[in-house]
């Protein structure tokens, strides 16, 4: 009797060992699978200081391209860590003009969700890539649709103050669209854009109402909108000399000399060229202006590394509120 008893306790004792390694079995890989795949991930911090965290509905961030990086930048102001962003036009030091599309260029495109594009001709080498792989899906924000601008008209945009705000608000719209779950996280950094953008607001009132009036000279009509914006008096504004310097051609002799009579003459209280387009003309009137002392300003058409478009945008202002000041 004893040895049967012995017998069948130790056959529980089998039974059990046996199911509970079954139920190891099991339950070992499915907590793997939980550990690798969190349903809800530990939030982080975004550069805003915003907690954020991905959405498990997603597939993954939203692919922009932008074809100029001031654009680009915007998008990423906006997009924060929920998007990509691919720009194009990027290098201060390269006139955009020269610029030709390459391979990259085309398959960054070909992948795109959204494309950002300045239009009225500045960027016409993104209607081939958009042409050359087309995208039922994809969303097209065209700046100067946006702004109500056509064919013909002053192609820099951006420098009209009034722009950018029109572009954020524009990219925070299709992002909720798109991921409708971050549309808070959008709303959120459009607020911070715009507080930022203020800055630059203040700063452009504060100078018109110093320098409203103030005639200035530029060689090429890169900055017009925004020395319209500060009330400046725009000399030959897209007139023959501003409009041959920017389509690389010389500019007739009679636009020359009066170009010349202006700086001489000391009408102008700042001669404003563009850095990324020098040309022999553009470095013979900044050499004259020296000779005149005149102060010059540069602008460039492309947003510098390691800036945001607004500090792109202050520093440009402060530089010429500096030469002003001299005058």
């Amino acid at each position: 009797m004893f040895r049967v008893l012995g017998l069948s306790a130790l056959g529980q004792f089998i039974t059990r060992v046996a199911l509970a390694g079954l139920a190891l079995a099991i339950v070992l890989p499915i907590c793997v699978a939980c550990a690798s795949n969190p349903v809800s991930p530990t939030p982080s911090v975004d550069a805003a200081g915003q907690a954020v965290s991905m959405s498990t509905t997603k597939s993954g961030p939203i692919s922009i391209v932008a074809a100029e990086n001031f654009y680009g930048d915007i998008a990423t102001q906006i997009g924060g860590n929920r998007v990509t962003v691919v720009s194009i036009l990027k290098d201060p030091n390269v006139d955009p003009h020269e610029y030709e599309s390459s391979v990259d260029d085309a398959k960054a495109i070909g992948n795109a969700q959204i494309v950002i594009k300045n239009g009225v001709g500045y960027d016409a080498f993104i209607d081939k890539l958009l042409a050359a792989s087309p995208r039922p899906n994809r969303i097209v924000i065209d700046v100067s649709q946006l702004t109500g601008h056509k064919d013909g008209d002053n192609p820099h945009l951006w420098y009209d103050p009034s722009t950018m705000p029109k572009v954020a608000q524009e990219l925070t719209q299709t992002l909720s669209r798109l991921d409708p779950a971050d549309s808070a996280y959008f709303a959120g950094r459009l607020q911070s854009f715009n507080a930022s953008e203020k800055t630059v607001d203040d700063q452009v009132a504060a100078m018109k109402t110093r320098y409203h009036g103030v005639k200035v000279l530029p060689t090429e009509p890169v900055f017009n909108y925004m020395a319209e914006a500060l009330g400046l008096d725009v000399v030959d504004k897209e007139g023959d000399f501003q409009r041959a310097v920017e389509a690389g051609n010389d500019p007739p002799a009679q636009a020359v000399a009066a170009f010349r009579q202006q700086i001489t003459s000391h009408t102008i209280k700042a001669l404003i060229y563009n850095s990324q387009a020098v040309t022999p003309m553009t470095t013979q009137m900044q050499d004259l202006a020296r000779q005149s002392h005149v102060p010059i300003v540069a602008v460039s058409e492309t947003e510098p590394a390691g800036v945001t478009y607004q500090q792109w945008m202050l520093n440009q202002l402060k530089t010429l509120q500096q030469a002003l000041e001299q005058s």
